[in-house]
């Protein structure tokens, strides 16, 4: 069969999906990307604000993928900046260089509670929680409970909503995994780093992640696929183990397309609704039982020509609500078009409906204006403009059910055969990037006659071993075993 002729039909257009369709038009398919936003790029994309252009969550570019690190490079050339990484903890009105460097900490902390909190990680080791089940119980058996509290404990649940005894292991698992409180301090001490948290620099496009997604589409476009925004994916029929078709809005217009392969990174819970015939009632309930965290930024626009060096400090006093602050500015200098001004980025996490989520735009402002003044970092009588942005979706919740109403859905997404769910939102799993596109990448090999398994993506270490020898047996990829980059990157 002529390849060209698989009519392949994705869904969403964020970096798993459109690096998806770009892998398709490489093997000679013509892929549709149906994506029901204005913009390419989902919840990595770059928006832009009378010439200032901020990143929707902060997303630094660092894999030890060397297929999606040489796709990223082909894409952005020169215009992929090598940023010096620099980020702090905000706690108990003191800064700390993260990662931690022992001088700093041991003077912002005192003598007496770095003391203690030595004592509590000795402790930990004596008498580790014998399972690991949450959060709580897997950070503090690595940390101590001293210094999860510190570091951990107000930060995590300003971005879950939760406590962390309602957050399971898995999440730290996957997002911290090789960091320890000794692995912490060696590296301080003697710059080795065993944990991809520990990175000293990343890489950057000039003007927001935005640059590499718009480049992804017109790649897309001129292999002879298709990106159609402003299509929304309303329904999908299916028959005998195969989604036959899909109907889809564009532009206030109905249309339907048949379907030989399906690969979605739209949100779980809502491509099993979307099914026609209905999904099995307890595919349904378990779809309702998966969630999400959302996400505002309040972007300031600040007359000062600088105001901190770090690129994100995250804020983990209580007294807040802020989670996290960005400086776009020291991401890359042309995402502020004046140097005379700084743009900041005020990063609140919340629950669609909640009071935040419905917070009138004055009153967000407001709200962090204040925080941002009580940090101490700007004066709000030197902000001159503002912009406010609302992300749904934003981050998938791994509470106390999550693990069970996945498996439920995966399951039964499992017994179609022409269908593959990508990235962070189709996964339900918290992915970095390089992770989503590897995804996306792995799904197209995989109607071409590979068999990788997408779901242990970011799982375990050999899984990434065994994959690479049998790739060696069907085409030359080189897959470079990893941990998670940065527990805290959104």
């Amino acid at each position: 069969m002529n390849q060209r002729k698989k009519n392949i039909v994705v869904i969403g257009a964020g970096p798993a999906g459109l690096t998806a369709a770009h892998e398709a038009v490489k093997q000679k398919m013509a892929p549709l990307v149906l994506e029901r936003a204005d913009r390419v790029g989902g919840i990595a994309r770059t928006e832009s604000y009378k010439g200032y252009y901020f990143d929707v969550g902060g997303h630094r570019f660092f894999t030890k993928f060397e297929k999606i690190s040489a796709l990223w490079q082909d894409l952005m050339g020169e215009d992929f900046l090598k940023v010096p990484r620099k980020s702090s903890i905000y706690f108990n009105n003191h800064f700390y260089n993260y990662p931690l460097r022992p001088l700093n900490a041991l003077f912002n902390l005192g003598i007496n509670e770095s003391f203690m909190v030595m004592l509590s990680f000795a402790s930990s080791k004596i008498r580790p929680y014998p399972k690991e089940e949450t959060f709580e119980e897997w950070v503090s058996n690595r940390f101590g409970q001293r210094l999860y509290k510190i570091f951990f404990k107000t930060y995590t649940e300003k971005v879950w909503g939760i406590p962390c005894k309602q957050i399971r292991a898995d999440w730290a698992a996957q997002r911290i995994k090789g960091l320890s409180l000794t692995a912490t301090i060696y590296n301080a001490l003697f710059g080795f780093q065993n944990s991809k948290s520990l990175i000293d620099e990343f890489d950057y496009p000039t003007r927001g992640p935005g640059m590499m997604w718009d480049r992804l589409q017109e790649k897309t476009k001129t292999g002879g696929g298709k990106v159609l925004l402003n299509s929304e994916v309303i329904s999908l029929n299916h028959e005998n183990e195969h989604i036959t078709d899909a109907t889809y809005i564009h532009q206030g217009k109905r249309f339907e397309i048949a379907v030989e392969h399906l690969v979605s990174s739209a949100p779980i819970t809502s491509l099993v609704t979307m099914l026609k015939p209905k999904a099995p009632k307890e595919v349904l309930e378990a779809s309702r039982g998966l969630f999400y965290r959302a996400f505002i930024i309040v972007i300031f626009i600040i007359d000062k020509p600088s105001l901190f060096s770090e690129q994100w400090i995250y804020i983990h006093s209580p007294n807040v609500r802020v989670g996290r602050i960005q400086n776009f500015k020291n991401w890359s200098a042309e995402m502020v078009p004046d140097p005379d001004y700084t743009s900041i980025g005020m990063e609140y996490f919340c629950n669609e409906g909640d009071d935040l989520w419905t917070m009138p735009k004055t009153e967000l402002v407001g709200l962090a204006a204040r925080e941002l003044a009580e940090l101490g970092l700007a004066d709000a009588n030197d902000i001159v403009d503002e912009f406010v942005l609302r992300q749904p979706k934003a981050y998938p919740v791994y509470d106390q059910n999550y693990s069970n109403c996945l498996s439920i859905i995966q399951e039964f997404i499992a017994s179609f055969k022409n269908l593959q769910t990508i990235g962070r939102n189709g996964m339900h799993r918290y992915n970095n990037m390089d992770h989503s596109m590897l995804t996306g990448m792995m799904a197209i090999q995989n109607i071409t006659g590979c068999n990788h398994d997408l779901w242990s993506v970011n799982e375990e270490e050999e899984y990434l071993e065994n994959e690479k020898k049998k790739l060696g047996m069907q085409e030359k990829i080189t897959f470079t075993p990893f941990t998670p980059k940065d527990f805290s990157e959104m």
